[in-house]
């Protein structure tokens, strides 16, 4: 078996803390190879929230008494919330491995409901993420380690775990697969690193092994708008950045971002802001 843990004040001792919004009280992670059984009982629960993130294997809860026994997959979250009953057991011949993290303060049920987690939402699923992982493994260093601001750092981290739990859950669209989404994430982040050069996504889709329509539909779908908006909002974007903060020209600007055309670059940007660019500059100024 594997464990790794890290704890507030080095206190094994659970806590509530209605003195700030948020505290980050522990967090760590098991991943069981051999050991046969790994089990926590807890009747009268605990005094913080506890997230449970399973992302390898099969862990069984039973929710509300001892005789319940629920499965619970790779790709689920499990929410327990102050004093709930607490019985669950990871085993070795599942393959279980699991990331976990204690909080309190006096805003957590506010804070939840803002990112999507309803009152009676005790398992969701939340897709399986290198992500996820990050965030939980930063967390343990933070609580290990203790450097400067470290408090404040585990509760960004938590929130930022928040964040991609909310993104997941209320999704409007319908991605067919986990390899979907991956393909789309890849793409943003290739369109990130290039936007600055000539794209052409035609290419780019058959590179992938897609056809061109399937590609730009799923892609608007799941970031919501085309390809080519895409691209056009970062050079834009960057080009504003470019107006407001350096002297170049507006000629230099243009390559900077992609567009070796003055003319062509002034068109697009005066159709995105309502101004040309020299405009734009004289109206920051």
């Amino acid at each position: 078996m594997y464990m790794n843990s890290g704890y507030l004040n080095n206190s094994h001792l659970d806590f509530k803390d209605k003195s700030k919004p948020l505290v980050v009280g522990s967090c760590g992670t098991y991943r069981l190879y051999k050991h046969p059984r790994l089990p926590t009982y807890r009747p009268r629960g605990r005094l913080d929230f506890q997230i449970i993130y399973v992302s390898a294997g099969i862990a069984h809860f039973h929710f509300d008494n001892a005789e319940n026994d629920t499965a619970v997959t790779a790709g689920n979250m499990v929410l327990f919330r102050p004093k709930q009953f607490q019985k669950y057991e990871y085993y070795a011949s599942d393959q279980t491995e699991v990331y976990w993290v204690h909080f309190t303060g006096g805003n957590v049920t506010n804070l939840l409901r803002s990112y999507g987690i309803k009152d009676d939402m005790r398992v969701f699923y939340t897709g399986t993420s290198l992500e996820y992982e990050r965030i939980f493994k930063r967390m343990i260093s933070e609580l290990q380690q203790c450097r400067e601001d470290y408090q404040e750092m585990l509760v960004l981290l938590l929130k930022h775990l928040f964040i991609l739990i909310h993104r997941h859950i209320t999704k409007n669209h319908v991605l067919k697969n986990e390899y979907l989404e991956q393909e789309i994430d890849m793409a943003a982040q290739f369109f990130n690193d290039n936007y600055n050069t000539e794209i052409n996504i035609n290419e780019y889709a058959r590179s992938r092994g897609m056809s061109v329509s399937w590609f730009i539909r799923n892609f608007k779908e799941y970031i919501g708008t085309t390809p080519m908006q895409y691209i056009v909002s970062m050079r834009i974007t960057n080009a504003q950045a470019l107006l407001e903060t350096t002297t170049y020209s507006v000629t230099e600007i243009g390559r900077i971002v992609g567009y070796e055309n003055p003319l062509y670059f002034s068109r697009i940007f005066h159709k995105y802001k309502g101004f040309s660019p020299s405009e734009y500059r004289r109206k920051v100024k």
